[in-house]
Order: structure tokens, then C-alpha cells, then sequence
């Protein structure tokens, strides 16, 4: 354990703010308290998770998710800090079992939705997961939570858009928990065999949940990259800035107009939807959009077609640039430009597109 940075002020703020909650929430329902942090990437979820636990004195912490690849950041900041030297980790991947650990000192456990929530042959928990549910743990971590709380028709639209191993993953969930989205959602608290205190949800696009109103305003901390930039931007003392090594960002928005976008409107909630406008099929050379017209419309679009009308529809008229490309102050520092398409037939059925005459 090497490590010793610092909580920066926003951590600070989710601790206490989640701390207040825990601390003084009673229930006449005898629900069990849960908490959502809307937190982007670079907020560090794993590390103030850890740090929540010691100022809460919690001992016993179960950390779950649908993205089992996420274990090394869980791994890595207990045993890299020197925080946490009295925490042990157990997995499935661990040399380690639960078996192994010192029971009188704080642990957490690393686990799978699919693992720890999922039936053995005969429809009972497995042998192997047993001792997990006889735990009243301190906190259940939820981790990627958007990931399993998909409605029905989102959800479906998402498996059939993502490549085969995440699809191979998602059978595995639904074989081993007997749970899919012709059912119910993959997780819900009321019908959770595992015993806890508390619940802690972890998610950079909680959307579906938000909309929902799974958790009201008292049950949320938010932390946008707008606000991490004001952070950096407005710290006092530079040499010691805890954002100085975050990039710059600089986030535009713009309006599609309807003659581009109508054909993506088929999203759950009637909004534009990429993946639908950027849904391509085939593979390497024969890859092609399904709606490579409208695609081909975007890309006269930002190369300046349209201008009359967005510039109308702008508030500041033609003073606003269109365009990053557009923007004197920005010139210099987009060096690169990435697109974020849905999958690889999308990429190559761009990289085709590109390839044609009138885009030469």
C-alpha cells in the first residue's frame, strides 16, 4: 500500500451527504434506506465508496454488478492505499475465500449479479454463495446500475445492438438468475434474498431510474463533468489543484434538424436515439448503414449544410458558432476528432461511406 492521495471536496460532499442520510433514516415501512450517486467517470466511485465505509464504520460490504470487469478498480484501491490496511478483498478470483479471511476485520466481497443472485439446477442459491446470504451486510454496492435496471423494451433493443460476448454475458445472467426483461427487471430490492442495511447505487447514466422516480432529491448526489470543470476552473491555489490533470473539456450541443433525425425517433421515450440512427449490417467491406441516407445528410450537415435555417433557430443568431470547427478559441486545441459509434459494422459501414465519391 502505497498510495495516499486525498478525498477531493465533491467526494467529501457525497460521504457527508450519504453519511446524513444513512444516519438518521427511519422508515415506518421498514424499507431499507438506499442512496444513488449520478456520478460521471473520474469521480472515483470505488475509492469514496471505501472511504463512506470507514466514516459509516462499516465492516462488511457486498459490492455487485452486471459488469464483472469492474473488479480491478474494486481490488486494486483497497489494497494500493493506505487507508484501508485493516481490509481484506474476497472474490471468486481471489486466492482467498471467505473461509480464509480474518473475521474480526472489515472486508469487502466482489461479486456478480449473475453469480451470487443465480440458481443452481434444483432453483436454490448455490452451495458455493451460501454463507453470502446468511450475511447481514453493512451495504449492498450496486455498481453500473443502468445496466440492470433496462425496461423491457430498452432493454431488448440494447441486447440486440451490443457485440456476442456482451450478448453471451447477458444469456449467462438470465440462464443462471432465471430473470429477464420478458419477467420482471434484473433487480429488485424487495425480492433480493441477501440480507442488508444499507443499499448504495453507483451509476453514470441512471436515466431509466431518475425517470422513474426511484430516488427522490434526499436520495441522490450528483456530479456532472460540467461541474468537475467549474471545480478545476474556479480552485484558488494552482500548484495544488486536485483537477489539474483532468483534461479540458468542452461540451456543444446543437440541433438536428427534423429532415436528419425524424428517422431516429424510435427510442423508448420518443427521443433520438444514436444507435438506432447509426444501425449498420454486415461486415468490413459490404457494412452499411440501414439509413445511410440520413446518415449521409449528417455529414453534409456538419460540413455546413443547412446553415440558413440553424443559424435562424440559433438564440444568438450567426454570432453563435455552428460548429467546433467553427469556433476561433477552439481551433487550436481539437487536434482530434472521435466518433462513437454504436458497433463495428457501424464503423465500417462509416468508413465505407467515406469512401464514396461525394464524400471524398
Amino acid at each position: 500500500k502505497t498510495l495516499d492521495y486525498k478525498l477531493r471536496p465533491e467526494q467529501k460532499d457525497a460521504i457527508k451527504k450519504t453519511s446524513d442520510y444513512f444516519k438518521s433514516y427511519k422508515s415506518t415501512e421498514k424499507k431499507i434506506p438506499h442512496f444513488l450517486w449520478n456520478c460521471k467517470m473520474r469521480f472515483g466511485k470505488t475509492f469514496t465508496t471505501y472511504k463512506l465505509a470507514e466514516k459509516m464504520k462499516w465492516t462488511k460490504i457486498l459490492v455487485l454488478t452486471f459488469k464483472p470487469a469492474v473488479e480491478n478498480s474494486w481490488r486494486d484501491d483497497l489494497y494500493s492505499h493506505i487507508n484501508f490496511k485493516e481490509w481484506q478483498f474476497v472474490s471468486k478470483d481471489t486466492k482467498n475465500s471467505y473461509n480464509d479471511i480474518n473475521k474480526s476485520k472489515p472486508f469487502a466481497c466482489f461479486a456478480s449479479f449473475q453469480d451470487f443472485l443465480g440458481k443452481n439446477s434444483a432453483g436454490g442459491i448455490k452451495i458455493k454463495n451460501k454463507w453470502a446470504h446468511k450475511i447481514n451486510w453493512d451495504c449492498i454496492v450496486l455498481d453500473e446500475y443502468h445496466y440492470g435496471s433496462w425496461r423491457d423494451k430498452a432493454r431488448d433493443y440494447y441486447i440486440s445492438e451490443i457485440d456476442e460476448e456482451e450478448k453471451e454475458e447477458q444469456k449467462q445472467i438470465e440462464d443462471e438468475s432465471g430473470l429477464n426483461s420478458k419477467t420482471q427487471n434484473i433487480w429488485k430490492e424487495e425480492i433480493s434474498p441477501l440480507i442488508t442495511k444499507n443499499y448504495l447505487y453507483l451509476s453514470g447514466t441512471p436515466f431509466r431510474a431518475l425517470a422513474e422516480g426511484e430516488f427522490v432529491e434526499d436520495q441522490i448526489f450528483n456530479w456532472t463533468y460540467g461541474d468537475e470543470q467549474k471545480a478545476k476552473l474556479n480552485w484558488k491555489d494552482k500548484r495544488d489543484n486536485p483537477y489539474a490533470d483532468m483534461p479540458k473539456m468542452v461540451m456543444m450541443t446543437y440541433e438536428v434538424p427534423k429532415s436528419v433525425s425524424n428517422i431516429a425517433l424510435q427510442g423508448e421515450f420518443n427521443e433520438f436515439d444514436l444507435n438506432t440512427f447509426f444501425k449498420a449490417e454486415g461486415e468490413e467491406a459490404n457494412a452499411k448503414f440501414i439509413y445511410e441516407e440520413y446518415v449521409q445528410k449528417w455529414l453534409d450537415l456538419i460540413r455546413g449544410a443547412h446553415l440558413p435555417t440553424t443559424v435562424d433557430s440559433l438564440k444568438m443568431g450567426a454570432s453563435k458558432p455552428l460548429f467546433p470547427f467553427s469556433a476561433v478559441e477552439l481551433r487550436n486545441v481539437l487536434n482530434h476528432t472521435f466518433w462513437f459509434l454504436p458497433n463495428v459494422s457501424a464503423c465500417y459501414a462509416m468508413n465505407n461511406l467515406l469512401q464514396q465519391k461525394q464524400n471524398i
